[in-house]
């Protein structure tokens, strides 16, 4: 048979047909899972308040669910009383599972009851969750970092800048402080130090900026007039359709540094933005900044920006440096441990 461009088609969109079948299949049964485990927490704690039972009788009805049902797991005595917390979390006599919450995997649910102490927060992070596509991991990184307070929170002037649907979003997608403790640096980096580390793990910088974000360039050129001038990061976002420029301070924000990103905003929006995109906006990226300060410096400026701090995890002091074996003590120790284990 001659495979043709006509039978490429086809088959690529019965694949497409079985991927979604397939998807469709693995959000029912999560559902599906989920409101026995529901039914499940709102029996155990029915009957432990009615009977005044205590927890104990947990290891008792999982060894009799694991024989009953060998082939399902997820009958542990340490999976039942999540299950039981679960429902107690969100309950109050509910008769169902609360629609955002039936959308997440048990993995996502548990991680968030174990983090999360009330409702409102929770259930920001099970939306959060199904809107950025975040896997569990990614779910802990944005709770350990806060997500919750920090979304939302750069001092911007986009209420001014950018037409109201496009400003709300454009405040949603940046958040003050970035967590950039995964770059590994010390407090006093340099920005060239920042800016590679930023490349090295420009995946898990990604996921820290959030979703849509979509990497163009490092030291971006752009020609106007006789000079050349070079943007730090530039990105692309996929939901605001539109340029984001990202400069890199590693001290206090300075207003000047308002009215060069200013001038980037003009260069990107004349010489590289697409007559379909919105307006480029540009994001201060800055150790400290004082709040009067930067909303005095965006006050009268035309372009859409914003002004947000980083943290660092502060290294070992020197002396304490010190003070610790090397990993080379630390193995020939283990070495020799070992080695008089087996003597």
């Amino acid at each position: 048979m001659q495979i043709d461009a006509h039978y490429k088609n086809w088959l690529r969109a019965i694949k497409h047909k079985i991927k979604s079948a397939q998807l469709k299949a693995a959000v029912t049964v999560n559902t599906q899972l989920l409101e026995l485990y529901w039914d499940l927490g709102k029996d155990i704690a029915q009957k432990q308040k009615e009977a005044n039972w205590g927890d104990a009788v947990l290891e008792q009805l999982s060894v009799d669910l694991k024989l009953a049902f060998p082939a399902i797991k997820g009958f542990s005595r340490r999976n039942l009383y999540a299950i039981k917390q679960w429902y107690s979390f969100y309950g109050n006599g509910a008769e169902f599972v609360p629609q955002l919450v039936a959308q997440i995997p048990w993995g996502h649910n548990r991680l968030i009851i174990s983090k999360i102490k009330n409702t409102e927060e929770a259930l920001f992070y099970c939306k959060a969750t199904l809107h950025n596509g975040w896997s569990r991991e990614q779910l802990e990184i944005a709770i350990k970092n806060d997500y919750f307070e920090t979304k939302g929170k750069a001092i911007t002037n986009f209420a001014q800048s950018l037409p109201a649907q496009q400003s709300q979003l454009a405040i949603e997608t940046l958040k003050n402080p970035y967590s950039l403790d995964f770059l590994g640096l010390e407090d006093d980096a340099l920005e060239k130090e920042l800016e590679d580390a930023m490349m090295q793990h420009l995946t898990q910088f990604l996921i820290e900026l959030g979703k849509g974000f979509a990497f163009v360039g490092r030291q971006y050129s752009i020609a106007v007039s006789q000079n050349e001038y070079f943007i730090d990061l530039l990105f692309y976002h996929l939901q605001l359709r539109c340029y984001i420029a990202i400069e890199l301070k590693t001290g206090k924000f300075k207003p000047e540094y308002a009215g060069k990103l200013n001038f980037y905003l003009s260069a990107i929006d004349s010489q590289i933005k697409h007559t379909d995109d919105q307006p480029s906006i540009g994001l201060i990226l800055c150790k400290h900044k004082d709040k009067i300060e930067a909303e005095y410096a965006l006050r009268d400026i035309q372009k859409p920006i914003g002004i947000s701090e980083y943290t660092l995890t502060q290294a070992l002091p020197k002396q304490l440096k010190n003070q610790l074996p090397t990993v080379e003590e630390i193995e020939a120790q283990l070495q020799k441990t070992e080695k008089n284990r087996f003597s």
